[in-house]
C-alpha cells in the first residue's frame, strides 16, 4: 500500500483530512463533511511501513483479506498452533505471494459477489502454483468460479448455525465427525463444481469440496469461529496434514529479534512515544527502553478522561518499576472545557482526538533531539489499514485506528506491529511486566468519554471514575476480573428518583457491562452471581455521590456493541 493511500485511509477513521507534523509548517486540521463520522483516538498514527521487519514469512501461511469481519481470527487460530500467517490485501500480485514462499494460502470469505460487475479476484494463476489453498465462504465461491464452475444468487442464503453431513471425507475433514455444527454466513451458492472437484460436505447448499490432486479445500462455512463445532480440527489438517507448515512462531525469538533489530535502527538517537497505560504502549515502551534504555522519552497526556488515579498509577508503574522516563502532562481542563454542553459521540471522539494531537505535537517538539516516534501498533491495526476497500459497514468509529501524516519529522518506529493482542500481552509477560497490568480490560481511546452518554463536565467524570472504581474493585476481591473479559461501567444522562435516609433524591443512573468474549467479534453478557452484583450496586449507590440507581446490562453482541457509545 502507498504511503499517501494508508495516509487516506487513517484519516478516514477520524473523520479527518491527514494531518501534517513539522517543524517547517503550522499544524493544520480540516475537518471533512459531516455525513462521515469516524473518530481520531489517543493512539495517534496506526499504519506506516515498520521500522521492524523480522522476514517472518518462513513457510508460513497467507491469508488473503477479501473483507471477512474473520480475518483476524483466522490468522489468530493459525498461530495459536506456532504457525506464522500474515493476512494481505486480496490483490496483492501473484509474484508477491509466491515470493514469500507460504506453505499454504487461504481465501477469506467477504461480503462481494463473484457475480458482481465489480467482484474482488484474485488472478487464475494462483491457484496453478501447486500451493495448497483452502477457500473459505466466498473463497471458496470464488475459486468456483475461476476454475469454470458456476455460483448463483441463493433463494434465501444461509446465516447462522447449520448441520454439516459429509459425503465423502478427504485431509481437510479427517478425524472431522461425519455430522457436525458448522456457522454460515453467505448467499450466493454453489450450483456447478469446477471439472475434477468433488463434494465433500452438505447443509441445504453443497458446503465443502476439493480437488486434492491440486491441493485445492473449499468450505462454505467459517471452520474459523467457535460456533463451527470442528472448525479448529479442520484447520489444523489444513496447516499440517496439506500444508506440512513449520511451528517456527516463536515470541522469545521475536522479542530478541525486536530488541536487536530497534538497537541497529535507533543507534545514539532519541525516541518519542505515547504512554497511554494500555496494554499495547506500555509492552511497546518496556520493549524499546530494553533495547535503548534513557534514549526512550515518554509522553503520558492525563485527558481528565481515564481511570480513577491512572495517572499516578502509570508513573508508579511505569516510572518508577521500570525507570521508564515519563513527562506527564495535566491537559483535563483543556479537553473538558472543548467537550462543554457536546452530547453526540462521535462529535466527542473527534474533539478528544484532536485535543489529544494538539496536545502530543506540542510536547513532542519540546523535546530536542528526537528522531523517532514509537507507537503500539498492533498487528489488527495493520489489516485494517491494507484491507480491501469499503467492504464492511461502519458500526462506529473504531477505538485503536490512528490518522498517518504525511509529512512529519519523525520516523516511526512499531515494534508490535506483527502481534496479536494476545500475542503482546505475552510478550509483556516475557519483559517482566505484572500479570495484572498485562491483563487489563481493553479501554477505549476516548476513555470515559464515551463511557458518559450526553454531555462530559469534570462531576459527572467524577462520578463515573469513582463507580467504576468499585465494580473492578470487587471484581478482583471475588477472583472474577479475569474470568470476564471486559467489564465497566456507564454514566446515563437519566436521573431518578429515590430514597437515602429517608430524604428524596433525584440522581443519575449507572449501569454495569460485564461481557464474556474470545475475539471481541461476539460477546455474550457475564452471568455474575447474584450476590456479588448486589453488593457492587449497594457500594456504588452508597459511596458515589451522584448516584441512586444501578441497572445490568444484560445485552449480548451482536445487537448490542460492548461499549454502549
Amino acid at each position: 500500500m502507498a504511503k499517501k493511500d494508508a495516509a487516506a485511509i487513517r484519516a478516514r477513521n477520524f473523520g479527518l483530512k491527514p494531518i501534517f507534523f513539522s517543524k517547517r509548517q503550522p499544524r493544520t486540521i480540516q475537518k471533512e463533511p459531516r455525513k462521515q463520522k469516524k473518530y481520531l483516538p489517543p493512539n495517534l498514527f496506526t499504519y506506516h511501513p515498520s521500522l521492524i521487519n523480522h522476514n517472518t514469512m518462513q513457510k508460513g501461511i497467507i491469508i488473503l483479506d477479501f473483507g471477512s469481519q474473520y480475518n483476524q481470527l483466522i490468522a489468530r487460530r493459525i498461530r495459536e498452533h506456532g504457525v506464522y500467517s500474515e493476512v494481505i490485501p486480496f490483490n496483492t500480485p501473484v509474484e508477491e505471494i509466491v515470493a514469500k514462499n507460504p506453505s499454504g494460502i487461504i481465501l477469506s470469505g467477504g461480503p462481494s459477489s463473484v457475480n458482481a460487475e465489480n467482484a474482488h479476484l484474485v488472478e487464475k494463476s494462483l491457484l496453478e502454483k501447486n500451493i495448497p489453498i483452502l477457500g473459505i465462504c466466498y473463497g471458496m465461491q470464488l475459486i468456483t468460479h475461476l476454475l469454470g464452475g458456476t455460483v448463483k444468487k441463493g433463494i434465501k442464503g444461509e446465516y447462522g448455525k447449520a448441520q454439516l453431513e459429509i459425503q465423502k471425507s478427504n485431509d481437510l475433514l479427517s478425524g472431522v465427525s461425519r455430522n457436525s455444527t458448522v456457522w454460515m454466513s453467505h448467499f450466493d451458492e454453489v450450483e456447478s463444481l469446477p471439472e475434477g472437484f468433488n463434494i465433500n460436505g452438505m447443509t441445504d447448499v453443497i458446503s465443502a469440496i476439493s480437488n486434492e490432486s491440486k491441493h485445492i479445500y473449499c468450505v462454505q462455512f467459517h471452520p474459523e469461529v467457535s460456533h463451527t463445532e470442528e472448525g479448529a480440527k479442520m484447520l489444523e489438517n489444513f496447516i499440517f496434514k496439506i500444508c506440512d507448515a513449520p511451528k517456527s512462531w516463536k515470541l522469545t525469538n521475536y522479542i530478541d529479534e525486536t530488541i536487536a533489530d530497534i538497537k541497529a535502527k535507533v543507534g545514539q538517537q532519541k525516541v518519542i512515544l505515547g504512554l497511554s497505560g494500555g496494554v499495547d504502549s506500555s509492552v511497546a515502551a518496556v520493549l524499546i527502553h530494553r533495547a535503548i534504555g534513557d534514549q526512550l522519552q515518554c509522553i503520558f497526556v492525563d485527558t481528565g478522561l481515564l481511570r480513577k488515579d491512572e495517572g499516578n498509577k502509570v508513573m508508579e508503574n511505569y516510572g518508577e518499576h521500570f525507570n521508564l522516563k515519563i513527562k506527564m502532562i495535566d491537559a483535563s481542563e483543556r479537553f473538558l472545557s472543548k467537550l462543554k454542553d457536546i452530547s453526540d459521540p462521535e462529535e466527542k471522539r473527534k474533539i478528544i482526538g484532536n485535543e489529544f494531537v494538539a496536545v502530543f505535537d506540542e510536547e513532542s517538539h519540546k523535546i530536542e533531539g528526537a528522531k523517532f516516534l514509537a507507537q503500539g501498533t498492533i498487528y489488527p491495526d495493520v489489516i485494517e489499514s491494507q484491507s480491501v476497500k469499503g467492504p464492511s459497514a461502519v458500526i462506529k468509529s473504531h477505538h485503536n485506528v490512528g490518522g498517518l501524516p504525511e509529512e512529519m519529522d519523525f520516523e516511526l518506529l512499531e515494534p508490535l506491529r506483527e502481534l496479536f493482542k494476545d500475542e503482546v500481552r505475552k510478550v509483556g509477560v516475557e519483559l517482566g511486566i505484572p500479570a495484572h497490568l498485562v491483563n487489563r480490560h481493553p479501554f477505549p481511546g476516548p476513555g470515559l468519554g464515551i463511557r458518559i452518554l450526553g454531555a462530559v463536565d469534570e462531576d459527572k467524570v467524577r462520578i463515573l471514575q469513582e463507580a467504576d472504581d468499585i465494580f473492578i474493585e470487587e471484581l478482583y476481591k471475588n477472583d472474577l476480573y479475569e474470568k470476564v473479559s471486559q467489564a465497566f461501567v456507564v454514566l446515563l444522562p437519566v436521573k431518578s428518583v429515590g430514597v437515602m435516609g429517608d430524604e428524596r433524591t433525584y440522581e443519575y443512573t449507572a449501569v454495569v457491562r460485564s461481557a464474556n468474549t474470545t475475539d471481541f467479534m461476539t460477546a455474550t453478557w457475564s452471568r455474575l452471581p447474584y450476590e456479588f452484583l448486589d453488593t457492587v450496586s449497594s457500594r456504588i449507590i452508597n459511596e458515589v455521590r451522584g448516584i441512586n440507581r444501578v441497572a445490568y446490562d444484560i445485552s449480548s453482541k451482536p445487537p448490542a456493541t460492548i461499549e454502549w457509545e
